[in-house]
């Protein structure tokens, strides 16, 4: 499960995919009326918290920590910004419109299956969450659309993606969390090295991370991608680059050339800044960072007590 420090109110204005009408709300969905839900799951206390700008929509916490929100109006909306940085991924993944195939490591609201299933129909998806339990509330409380191709499983993130076939998926996205940490084994170069073996020809991995400080965990990850990746990016707010607050970072990587340029353009027209790193002074970041393996990898750091604050 992704963790994101800050929501924000913002349109994705911008987004130039495909954009679908907005859906009706799914039979049984939770309305507002009935107000914010707490319920135990296997990774914590999970919240839902009506959002106060948007009648559908709702957040989703796990023991405080902000996780997603999902509008059941209008599952293209992505109100997260590091949800949003992944759209952009999404979006220039294929020319708008064309069904994808992707693999989710990590669930949570399934915010990101909604969205590709909303903004490419006929898309094909599998998502890993080992929280049966949140899988259940979700499903029960903000149902998926009938008609998605969306097949959630609960299990390990790693596990799934061993037995993914060899060249089948157009796009990887990791987003692991165990309650505010990446789980060590969902971080290493043999996790990436499962993780390309699953693509498809010029298919792409992205990950959600978060770091802070002087950002070690991060560099480390630039170089275990680097070590099986030659393409990488990374977008993250400036704050967050230099060390100033503790935040989300998405890196992407591939075989072959990430489309630089157009996700800078999109990225630019978000309503939080960030920056697009790549190539030399990505290499720069870096440096000096040595790959994480399954023998010395490490969880990401545990956020400050007030980085959901």
């Amino acid at each position: 499960m992704g963790r994101s420090n800050r929501a924000d109110r913002g349109t994705g204005r911008g987004r130039t995919a495909a954009q679908p009408q907005p859906a009706a709300t799914g039979p049984g969905g939770r309305t507002h009326a009935q107000g914010p839900l707490s319920r135990p799951v296997g990774s914590g206390l999970a919240e839902l918290r009506p959002d106060r700008d948007r009648p559908a929509a709702w957040s989703l916490l796990i023991d405080g920590a902000p996780q997603s929100m999902v509008d059941l109006a209008d599952p293209s909306h992505l109100g997260f910004e590091y949800q949003r940085r992944l759209g952009h991924l999404i979006d220039l993944a294929a020319p708008p419109g064309r069904p994808l195939t992707v693999l989710h490591l990590g669930g949570g609201a399934l915010t990101l299956a909604r969205y590709v299933a909303a903004t490419r129909p006929r898309s094909r998806q599998q998502v890993a969450e080992i929280d049966t339990a949140l899988t259940e509330l979700i499903r029960t409380e903000l149902p998926l659309e009938r008609g998605w191709q969306i097949k959630v499983r609960g299990a390990d993130a790693r596990s799934v993606l061993e037995r993914t076939p060899e060249g089948s998926v157009d796009l990887v996205i990791t987003d692991v969390f165990s309650g505010a940490r990446t789980p060590a084994h969902c971080t290493t170069v043999e996790f990436a090295a499962l993780a390309a073996r699953a693509l498809a020809p010029g298919g792409w991995y992205a990950a959600n991370i978060a770091d802070g400080s002087a950002l070690p965990f991060a560099r480390s990850q630039i170089a275990t991608l680097g070590a099986v990746f030659p393409e990488l990016c990374l977008v993250a707010d400036p704050a967050v680059l230099r060390g100033k607050r503790f935040g989300n970072l998405i890196l992407a990587a591939a075989h072959t050339p990430l489309p630089i340029a157009d996700l800078t353009r999109r990225v630019a027209t978000d309503p939080t800044l960030a920056r697009v790193e790549h190539g030399r002074p990505l290499t720069d970041f870096a440096a000096g960072a040595v790959p994480a393996t399954d023998t010395t990898a490490t969880p990401s750091p545990l956020p400050p007590p007030t980085a959901f604050s």
